[in-house]
């Protein structure tokens, strides 16, 4: 179903110039649309994108049987809303978007019937943005999580499967939009809040002659775009806030077994958490 289409990426930043690029190696045709003028000439001069625009391009947007959102979560919902009128027909829409409760539902209500939306949220990234740090090498070991509801068809579930077998993920999953944004709150969302925690807990500059691994590795993703991040927690406040709580509950649990010196307590959560860490070595 792949072959010969058309895809179109709406903002290359790391995630959107990633997929271009991938795209790209498998010999597609890729567009791109972006605001930033270097981003676009930084694409075309690297033969990431055969054709670029850094303004609205109805042509460039008609000629597109696939379009890849990577706006932020806020912009997306309004720019496909508005621009839907220069796709043609059958064309499928899908998007990075690292929270899908606001704005799968949306877009889906408001998308002609000749339209149709995916939400697709790939696991990977890096501490830095742009294009110029772009590489499909990401993908490897990452997941790439499909959110398909009732108002999408198989077809489009097997093209976006496709896509991700293409670009080399290690799996292609499926989770409800609610599922979704259950598990985003504890395994990114939270260790997020937790690197920089770290990271504001202590004025750490001088640290950085005498740390180690361990604190490297615990706030690698500290360093952190504030704007697409703290959209992205607003978006998904309830679950955050939740799992945020329960959090805290087992350091205190932690700390009060420190306190009383209750070492068989401190054992076993050793225990625990070695054996649930090894799930994520295989």
């Amino acid at each position: 179903m792949i072959k010969d289409k058309k895809f179109l990426i709406v903002g290359l930043g790391l995630l959107g110039g990633s997929i271009a690029m991938g795209l790209k190696k498998m010999n597609h045709e890729v567009y791109a649309i972006d605001i930033d003028e270097k981003a676009i000439q930084y694409a075309l001069a690297h033969n990431i994108i055969l054709e670029g625009s850094t303004s609205l391009d109805p042509d460039l947007i008609g000629k597109a049987d696939v379009i890849l959102s990577g706006l932020y979560p806020s912009m997306i919902v309004d720019w496909i809303n508005e621009n839907q009128k220069y796709m043609k027909p059958h064309t499928l829409i899908t998007d990075v978007t690292g929270v899908k409760g606001p704005i799968v539902s949306k877009i889906q209500s408001l998308l002609r019937e000749d339209l149709e939306f995916i939400g697709a949220h790939p696991m990977a990234g890096k501490e830095v943005s742009g294009i110029q740090n772009a590489d499909p090498s990401i993908f490897l070991p990452a997941n790439l999580i499909l959110t398909p509801t009732e108002k999408n068809t198989q077809e489009a579930i097997d093209f976006m499967r496709e896509v991700g077998i293409e670009l080399r993920f290690n799996r292609i999953v499926e989770l409800s939009v609610e599922e979704h944004d259950e598990m985003i709150g504890y395994l990114s969302q939270l260790t997020h809040v937790i690197a920089v925690s770290l990271m504001n807990a202590n004025d750490s500059t001088h640290l950085a002659e005498y740390t180690g691994d361990s604190f490297r590795d615990l706030t690698r993703i500290a360093k952190i775009n504030e704007n697409l991040w703290t959209e992205l927690f607003l978006m998904n406040k309830e679950n955050l806030i939740r799992e945020i709580s329960c959090f805290v509950d087992e350091v205190n649990d932690f700390k009060e077994a420190l306190e009383n010196e209750d070492c068989e307590k401190m054992k076993q959560k050793f225990v625990t958490s070695t054996k649930r860490r090894k799930y994520f070595d295989c």
